[in-house]
């Protein structure tokens, strides 16, 4: 998003690529050279972010279809700006945290820690209930669930950044045929989301906030700054890849904005026109599925089921390959070692180090135990808070890294992207303030 001039390709003083690994910047930015950006795109669309969209498509039918678009522009000024960060500077995300402050690293190591014990019991039940639908007599969801968690920790700790972005394409295909076969089934009023796009808020209360929401819901929170380490696990490492990543994170976002308006087209034609509410959370999509077959027939039901489980399972794997990363990378600053290269990182020696496999363990085996015990309610209330700060703090980082001196002069940001990130951490902020305002504090004491 940065309106700046590109310098000319490879930038002397980055370090370069070990050997074996073709890091030399192609002339002109192209398709082929895609796939960090399909890899955000798939781990940042969870099946929660599709239940919000169906709910909006169902409360307000196609008038919050120009919400979801601004979110998908917010999100990719976010990722650029990471990408940037990474590329420009030949330092990692954390490595510019930590130049902020030690504030920085405790807010961190906090946010990862209880973060990623919630959200591992979460992405494993997700990923399960659409198994359990489509093979109910097999086992139970628990079962389902640590199978999964099971799964992605085998797939991630065995398998380097290649392989890892090849099945994350695969999946994504999955969820693109499923999501745009649903909104061509359900025979959309075109005349109606064309008007969706202009800007008006429905007439309800508490629209504003909906419609903050679901601009804010769209598309990813510590997978966008996962997106930089992504890049350099790749190979790119220098400026000269500078194009190749813009393109790379536009198609993430026209790939997410698909997924979203197809999700926000059903919600309206499926179920606002219907008069029909589903639940808020995982079980909405199983619910979902039963309208289908209602409607539609088994097959339909079940191919949408096939979709429900890549579209969970990919945020799995995604966020247990790139959260482990940044944990990685946090562990080597803390150690004094930090600001490795993005030679380094392409290399794969964060994906074969402990850090990252401890972090892949903190992942699935403690949460598991939420599977059968419930989650804690303090534990909840803690992750809720966390959760709405990180993007906030996420985007007013970016904005202090990307103009300051740590960042190369050519490569600062521009006008523009200095707006799209003022907008996205103003959005977040308040979205923040709301999400701390309703937490059940008097419980919690």
């Amino acid at each position: 998003m940065a309106d700046t001039t590109e310098p000319p390709t490879g930038n002397p003083t980055h370090t370069a690529a070990p050997s074996g690994i073709d890091n030399a910047p192609p002339r002109r930015s192209s398709w082929k050279y895609i796939g960090p950006g399909i890899v955000v795109a798939a781990t940042g669309v969870g099946a929660g972010d599709l239940v919000a969209t169906l709910i909006a498509g169902s409360n307000f039918g196609y008038t919050l279809l120009w919400a979801a678009v601004v979110g998908c522009l917010v999100k990719i000024s976010l990722a650029e700006a990471a990408g940037r960060w990474h590329l420009s500077t030949g330092r990692t995300l954390f490595d510019g945290w930590a130049s902020l402050g030690r504030w920085t690293t405790w807010f961190f190591v906090v946010y990862v820690v209880v973060w990623g014990f919630v959200y591992g019991a979460a992405a494993m039940s997700s990923s399960a209930l659409p198994l359990q639908a489509l093979f109910p007599d097999v086992m139970d969801l628990e079962a389902w669930a640590v199978a999964c968690g099971l799964v992605g920790l085998v797939f991630v700790w065995f398998n380097k950044y290649a392989v890892f972005e090849k099945v994350m394409t695969v999946l994504v295909g999955v969820m693109f045929v499923v999501t745009v076969y649903l909104a061509i089934r359900v025979t959309p009023n075109l005349g109606d989301a064309f008007a969706g796009l202009l800007p008006v808020l429905p007439d309800e209360k508490d629209s504003v906030l909906n419609t903050l929401g679901l601009i804010g819901g769209v598309g990813g929170t510590i997978t966008l700054a996962a997106y930089g380490y992504w890049v350099n696990a790749k190979g790119w490492t220098n400026t000269g890849w500078m194009k190749v990543m813009r393109l790379d994170n536009r198609v993430a976002y026209v790939t997410t904005g698909i997924f979203v308006v197809a999700m926000l087209f059903v919600g309206a034609e499926l179920l606002h026109s219907a008069n029909v509410a589903i639940a808020s959370g995982d079980k909405g999509l199983v619910q979902l599925s039963g309208i289908l077959e209602a409607e539609y027939g088994t097959a339909t039901a079940k191919f949408f089921l096939i979709g429900f489980f890549a579209t969970s399972f990919t945020s799995l794997i995604g966020v247990w390959h790139g959260v482990s990363l940044m944990f990685a990378d946090f562990v080597a600053g803390f150690r004094g070692r930090g600001g490795a290269s993005g030679a380094e990182v392409a290399s794969g020696e964060r994906e074969r180090s402990w850090p990252f496999r401890a972090y892949l363990l903190w992942l699935t085996f403690p949460p598991m135990v939420l599977l059968f015990q419930g989650q804690p309610f303090r534990l909840i209330i803690l992750y809720g808070v966390l959760g709405a700060a990180f993007l906030p703090f996420l985007a007013g980082t970016l904005l202090w890294l990307l103009n300051s001196s740590r960042t190369p002069g050519e490569w600062r940001n521009g006008l523009l992207s200095n707006a799209m990130l003022v907008l996205a951490g103003l959005l977040f902020l308040v979205l923040c303030v709301k999400q701390i305002w309703d937490q059940p504090w008097s419980e919690f004491l």
